[in-house]
């Protein structure tokens, strides 16, 4: 008899627009896990929320992921793909782990002062200063052993580990300690016009990020215009951010090592990599969003698909709630 496979738990907001970092640092990952793990891939909606949105555009955006999710070649059949929303147990754990988690960990959180910084402290709501342990509920609601996080979440995970540790010791053995899986190739993709930045979905600025369903024309447009360092030699190293990291995308979408990279670009110039590397994410990104498009003409059929899903999450989530339930004495 095998042995059961490990779970891993990962989601990704339905806001902005998904773009080439999230499918080579994520979806591409996701896909590659489906057989060696029992996965659960979310829509994180209600995180969506803790900043305002525009409710017709929101309703778009989750169709949009849940296309996308499928177009990059997640299967229903191989793992678990639905809304947060749709599966209650979510916030009602999120409400669980607030009484075990303290006020001083949620202030420390370096998301929340950024974002706070940014908009103003005082018209930050308390969704977003209580996101942490809404993503901690996330993760131990489906037991996950793994989670594959971006360096900017790690302290997000940690938060979680720290969560489930506590509960464990204050009412029993609950839930499962999870771990980060961060990956190293492609995992932080950096904007394309500021190169210290990474890249991002919500970006005001269209030239900094290639989004998954681009068109052709577009995305040869942005990797055009993209930002270069001084010097011509085509080499990754520290001093050469913005050269490393098209390198990075080139490495990610082309399956090469950047060193050969590197070396079939010996005595060429940025303009020759530019060429070459838009044709690779336009060859790499085409059935994708086609596929996408696709999908997306058929709302009802994306709906459906999303609830069958939250069905399938909601068996799970339902018996670790029951368990965290009762070990607080409410069941």
């Amino acid at each position: 008899m095998q042995d059961h496979k490990r779970r891993v738990f990962s989601g990704i907001q339905p806001s902005g627009n998904l773009h080439l970092g999230n499918y080579v640092g994520a979806l591409k990952n996701w896909v590659a896990m489906q057989n060696e793990y029992e996965n659960y891939f979310c829509i994180v909606d209600l995180h969506a929320i803790t900043v305002p949105q525009d409710p017709k555009v929101l309703r778009q955006k989750i169709r949009e992921v849940a296309a996308i999710y499928l177009a990059s070649g997640l299967d229903p059949e191989r793992c678990v793909i639905f809304r947060q929303s749709k599966v209650s147990e979510h916030a009602e754990l999120c409400w669980l782990l607030n009484c075990v988690a303290r006020f001083g960990e949620l202030q420390r959180m370096t998301q929340f002062k950024d974002k706070a910084q940014k908009g103003g402290a005082d018209v930050a709501s308390a969704g977003l200063f209580d996101y942490p342990v809404l993503m901690a509920a996330d993760i131990l609601l489906y037991n996950a052993h793994l989670v594959p996080v971006g360096e900017d979440q790690r302290q997000h995970l940690e938060l979680s580990r720290v969560l489930a540790r506590r509960f464990n010791n204050l009412y029993g053995e609950t839930f499962v300690v999870p771990e980060a899986i961060i990956l190293d190739t492609g995992a932080r993709v950096m904007a394309l016009d500021a190169p210290e930045e990474k890249m991002s979905k919500s970006s005001p600025r269209p030239a900094s990020f290639v989004s998954i369903l681009d068109e052709p024309d577009t995305i040869r447009k942005k990797i055009r215009r993209a930002k270069t360092d001084s010097g011509s030699e085509i080499t990754a190293s520290p001093d050469k951010p913005a050269i490393t990291n098209l390198l990075d995308i080139y490495a990610a979408m082309s399956g090469r090592k950047v060193s050969e990279i590197e070396a079939d670009y010996e005595g060429k110039g940025y303009g020759d990599l530019k060429k070459d590397l838009a044709e690779v994410v336009v060859e790499g990104m085409a059935p994708v969003r086609d596929r996408a498009y696709e999908l997306l003409d058929d709302p009802a059929e994306l709906d459906s698909l999303l609830d069958l899903g939250a069905d399938k999450a909601r068996e799970a989530a339902q018996l670790t709630l029951h368990d965290a339930r009762a070990r607080l004495g409410l069941d």
